[in-house]
Formats: structure tokens, sequence, C-alpha cells
């Protein structure tokens, strides 16, 4: 995704906490505020730099960590927000503003991650390189508080006015597309999977997200659809804004799964919603922020993202024409690497993202123009 400036509202930062905490904790969440000397140029989809930037310093540290955070099928135990921050639109690109502190979010949600936080910041970098741009380490402080999953699960909320703001697009997947609504079901069932995964007290699901379909109410809700390029491949349709919820009087008939649903609302700002949370999807946080729109950054991400939507759509119509196997995988990469080699990217750095030959991102590429040129000779 290109570099939607959000809201640095939903939380501020404790400046003055040490970055210290418990060895049995699970949950994190930190904040570095970063700066640029000079202004510079940033790709539109610097947050897969971003992913590739954190995983590289776990890899310093702990190569086994790494490779299972990258490789893994897993829920992954972090999540990440994109930069918070004035980005201007210049050409194709976004420009980072001397003199600019910008924000980004790391959310640690397994002790293994945790415990790497603990180990790197006690020396941590100076500064975050992002291709041809260099952001100075300014400040790194806590701004979700250690925790465990147990303390999540003995926490008290207000059952009628809860908030819950999607600072980021936010999208889930069923049947195989993009559903763009914060609907209950959804929503918890996202929570339930990470908490399953790493909490180490599942349960099981089924029970309760039908106990979740039949108790939460949507009491109001603000909300807009966005269309995002997202991740290594592909273009996202989802959502920003906040909603309020509640339960019936009935729900709290079920203690279990009432506590359950107490600890999972606590659990979204850590883990986020959706999926691409590690590139810097589904950010959110318990209070409620009203959208904030960025209609100049928002034209160059709703460029790309369309035209890999466009492109997807013909490359599969005329693979599946052609018989080609893996239609869905192999049209939605050379729709990726042609509408961001139009974007000006260079096919180095769209083979590095997606991490093929350069070969290959070469090949791909030119089998997609000739796939579109023959498209458009035969309309």
């Amino acid at each position: 995704m290109s570099g939607l400036a959000t809201s640095s509202k939903h939380k501020n930062p404790s400046k003055n906490t040490p970055l210290i905490w418990a060895d049995d904790t699970e949950l994190v969440s930190l904040v570095f505020e970063l700066e640029v000397t000079d202004s510079t140029a940033l790709y539109s989809q610097y947050t897969i730099g971003l992913h590739a930037w954190f995983l590289d310093q776990v890899r310093q540290i702990n190569p086994t960590l790494s490779a299972y955070l990258h490789d893994s099928e897993s829920e992954k135990p972090f999540s990440m927000s994109a930069l918070e921050g004035q980005l201007l639109p210049t050409g194709k690109q976004l420009q980072l503003q001397t003199n600019q502190i910008y924000r980004w979010q790391i959310n640690a949600i397994s002790q293994p991650v945790v415990q790497f936080l603990s180990q790197w910041l006690t020396q941590p970098p100076t500064t975050l390189k992002l291709r041809d741009a260099c952001l100075q380490i300014k400040q790194i402080s806590i701004v979700n508080p250690p925790t465990t999953y147990n303390q999540l699960l003995q926490s008290f909320i207000n059952h009628r006015n809860i908030h819950l703001s999607f600072i980021s697009p936010t999208s889930f997947r069923r049947k195989g597309h993009h559903f763009p609504l914060p609907v209950p079901f959804n929503l918890f069932h996202s929570y339930l999977r990470r908490w399953n995964d790493f909490s180490g007290m599942p349960i099981e699901q089924e029970a309760f997200l039908e106990w979740i379909d039949e108790n939460v109410i949507i009491h109001k809700h603000c909300l807009e659809s966005v269309k995002v390029a997202a991740g290594k491949r592909g273009s996202v349709t989802g959502f920003t804004g906040a909603i309020s919820l509640g339960l019936t009087k009935t729900a709290l008939d079920n203690p279990e799964f009432t506590q359950l649903f107490d600890a999972l609302v606590q659990l979204a700002p850590y883990c986020g919603t959706g999926h691409k949370t590690t590139f810097g999807l589904g950010q959110t946080c318990l209070n409620w922020v009203n959208p904030e729109s960025n209609t100049s950054t928002e034209i160059i991400n709703n460029l790309l993202s369309e035209r890999i939507e466009e492109l997807t759509t013909i490359f599969t119509a005329q693979r599946k024409r052609i018989g080609g196997e893996r239609t869905e995988k192999i049209a939605t990469t050379w729709a990726t690497i042609l509408a961001r080699r139009e974007m000006g990217e260079s096919l180095q750095v769209i083979a590095e993202d997606l991490e093929i030959p350069y070969t290959t991102a070469k090949t791909y590429v030119k089998l997609a123009r000739r796939m579109l040129k023959d498209t458009q000779s035969n309309v």
C-alpha cells in the first residue's frame, strides 16, 4: 500500500516508559519516531520494504525466528503499520519531508517475538533504510503496554460502548474474494485465529463465532471504502473508519464467551484486523477516530491498485482461454510487475520485493506486455 497519512490521535506513546518488560510478556507494541535530514522520494510499495527491514533485523539476532516469520503458513506473530505523517506525491512516488516526524508501529503478539524485541532494544539501530530513503530513528516508545494473554482474559470492558477504529485499510478474505465490511463474525474470527495460535489457551471456534453472530450488535459506524495495492502481489478492496459495538443482554448469560469477547477486543490493537497486517493493513485502535482523507497520496495509491486489478482480470481471462496452470497466482504476479513497472519502479526493485530472480521478473514483464498487446489487438 502507499503511504496513506493516518491520524496520530489514536494513541499517544509512553515516552517515559523504559523499554523493558517482564520475561513472561507475550504482547507489546512499539512506535518509532523517524525523520529524514534531506527531502527524498519513497516508492509507493514501501511497506514491503518496512516488512523486509524488520525481518532482516530479526535475522541478524535470531535467524531461526526470522525464517519462521518469513516462511510460516500459520498466523504471523507480529503486525506493523505504514508510515504516519506527511507524504506528498511527486510524480509517481511519495515525498518524505525534511524535519517532519513520521511514526511507524510494530506489534508483537507472541513471546518469541517479544523476547527478540527485548534483546534488540539493548542496542537499537539508529537508522531505517528504505531503498534510497534513510530515516533517522529519533525515538522508540511503548504505545500498547506489555501484557500477556492471560492478563487480557482477566480484563473487563464496558459492553455498552465498545469502539473499534480501523486506522489503515482493512479487509477480510471470504470465499476467495475481498470482503470490505467489519461484520462482527469476520472481526472476531480474525482475532480468534491469532488467539488460538499464540495464547496457549485455544477455544473451539464454531460455537464462539455462532455466539458472536447472535449477540454482537453494531450501534453506529462511519466507514469509507478504499482500494490499495498491498503486500507483495495484487490489490485489496478494504475500508477505514470506526464502528461502535455492544452485546445483547442474553450474551452475558455465557460468562466464558463474554470473557473471551472482552479479551479479543483488547487484543485487536496488537494483532490488527483482517489480512496483510504485516504489510500495514488492518491497524486498529480502541477509540473512535474518524477517517482522514489524504486525497493526494490516495490518487497514487488508487492508480496502482486499480491498474493491478485491471491487468489481473485481463491476464486471468486470457490464461483460462489458453489453459494456463496456476492461473490466478500467475495473473496477479504479472499484473503486479507490469503495473509497478508502468509506475516507474525499477525491475530490480520489483524482483527483490517479490523475492523472485531478476531474470524471472524480466521474463514475466515481457510475457505480460505481449499478452496485453494480443488482448488489445483482438478488441
